[in-house]
């Protein structure tokens, strides 16, 4: 049985396609680059929803694999498209990672036809500093460039120096932020009605993101009418992304699908 998942599991990762997010002008080029790895379900299960995931790392590194293309199995087999977002860090500069998770979104709704997605059915996905990234897009963003969900790990969500993660803000803002800056990228103050539903999972036990960014985030979403659930683990701590060594891993699992199956 195991090989054979293991088999399958190699079918499914096989249909990746990787794309350049810019071809030619590079905006606020820092050197790096930004890139699109795709996971197309089988085209008999397919949706047409599709999901950008942004792994965390708090804008400094990537977990690409277990908050990125470790969910790509899991979300094809619900018929979803997955695009796993490589991000370029800010180093200060918010603009940098914004700026290549909204070409992102035009990206996939040029290509909607092609790609055989649904572009009114396509949400963003973000651990850690990538909920913070996914919040920000699920909350700035208009036009071709906004999500229609969102689904957000123990999110960094506030910019608040009082129960931010610390290094995610100081890469993200730079080391002196303007109050301006503090609060127009707190998310949980930047929600309206217009703000797509969101699914929200992090643990009580959390030390490096507090909860309180994620219960924040939700009680605004349901404050302004928005549809949220969200899922407090007792224990687990922070980065369990698709870890099967998370104790309520297949509560994650089952949960995510339901809610995603509710809409």
């Amino acid at each position: 049985m195991k090989i054979l998942l293991i088999f399958l599991l190699t079918i499914i990762l096989s249909s990746q396609e990787i794309i350049n997010i810019w071809d030619e002008i590079i905006p606020y080029d820092n050197g790096e680059k930004a890139e699109l790895s795709i996971y197309f379900p089988d085209s008999k299960k397919s949706t047409g929803r599709a999901i950008v995931i942004c792994p965390g790392g708090a804008y400094r590194i990537l977990s690409m694999e277990h908050e990125g293309s470790d969910w790509a199995p899991y979300f094809n087999q619900l018929g979803i498209t997955v695009f796993v977002l490589k991000y370029r860090f800010p180093k200060g500069n918010y603009k940098v990672p914004v700026s290549d998770a909204e070409e992102a979104f035009k990206i996939i709704r040029r290509n909607a036809q092609k790609w055989k997605i649904n572009p009114k059915d396509i949400g963003i996905m973000g651990f850690s500093a990538g909920g913070h990234l996914a919040s920000t897009i699920a909350t700035h963003s208009v036009g071709d460039a906004k999500p229609d969900f969102q689904i957000l790990f123990y999110p960094v969500i506030t910019m608040n120096p009082t129960f931010t993660h610390k290094g995610s803000m100081t890469n993200f803002l730079g080391k002196n932020p303007k109050q301006k800056m503090i609060d127009l990228y707190s998310n949980e103050l930047q929600i309206t009605n217009d703000t797509p539903r969101a699914f929200l999972a992090l643990s009580n036990d959390d030390t490096a993101v507090p909860p309180k960014n994620g219960l924040n985030y939700y009680q605004e979403c349901n404050n302004h009418g928005v549809p949220a659930s969200i899922h407090i683990y007792p224990t687990g701590g922070h980065g369990w992304g698709y870890w099967a060594s998370f104790d309520y891993h297949l509560e994650v699992l089952i949960e995510l699908k339901k809610w995603l199956q509710s809409f």
